[in-house]
């Protein structure tokens, strides 16, 4: 997914003259960063540590990942171009092992494309090199603050999976094609599974709002996607709208 050639990449702004200037520390937690790039990795664990956190370090994905599922972290950052194991494959992994802990993805790949990606795959948020301490500090903050909940890449409910990333939906085992508003309709109801969800609630969501729409599209999809998935799994609730119902 993604190539060895790396870019010059540094913090803007010194972490210790920032640490000095502010001395605002914030309550200590364990972070682990996983980045091979020696002195990136260096400078970052200084900077960190003078803001209070207590930091270790990983040079490559393997050890990364192992830390991760064992060391009782608080947050990762982590590198996207690693040896041995890529960050897209290591957070990746976490999250198919159910293991919640925030990611802060750092890259030198800008792309929006790369940026998706790693989100895509499971990371809490996405940073390019370079990049500003101070950014890099709130963008932390920000994450502690969410914590490490529940937040599958694959989306589950009763025996419906679907995967936003590659696009892809089943039923009971079973393959499903969908169209793509088929698709952004199911995913709306999947991600808010088990509420009674109105017509209008979904136009706002699924539809753009810049286009004309049809006032009942939302009942024609509503009646394509109970063909393809079957029609014990959507639910009307009479005047109020539609619930996803476990199967």
């Amino acid at each position: 997914m993604c190539g060895r050639q790396k870019t010059a990449c540094h913090l803007i702004g010194s972490p210790g003259a920032i640490a000095a200037s502010e001395a605002k520390p914030v309550s200590r937690v364990r972070l682990l960063v996983v980045e091979d790039e020696a002195r990136l990795a260096a400078a970052l664990q200084r900077g960190l540590q003078a803001e209070g956190f207590a930091v270790d370090l990983a040079g490559d994905g393997v050890q990364g990942l192992e830390l991760a599922r064992h060391g009782g972290y608080d947050a990762m950052i982590l590198d996207v171009m690693l040896p041995r194991l890529s960050g897209y494959r290591v957070v990746r992994q976490l999250r198919d092992e159910r293991h919640w802990l925030p990611v802060l993805m750092l890259s030198a790949k800008d792309g929006e494309y790369d940026q998706a990606d790693g989100l895509d795959c499971g990371a809490d948020d996405y940073l390019t090199k370079p990049f500003s301490y101070v950014v890099l500090l709130a963008r932390l903050r920000a994450l502690l603050r969410r914590g490490g909940r529940e937040r599958p890449v694959v989306l589950t409910h009763g025996d419906v999976e679907l995967d936003p990333a590659e696009r892809r939906v089943t039923v009971a085992g079973r393959e499903v094609t969908l169209t793509a508003r088929e698709f952004a309709l199911l995913e709306y109801l999947i991600r808010h599974a088990g509420q009674v969800v109105s017509k209008t609630e979904l136009l706002d969501h699924v539809w753009d709002a810049s286009l004309e729409t049809a006032p009942n599209a939302v009942e024609v999809y509503v009646g394509y996607l109970r063909r393809k998935i079957g029609r014990d799994r959507l639910e009307t609730v009479r005047g109020a709208g539609y619930r996803l119902a476990a199967v």
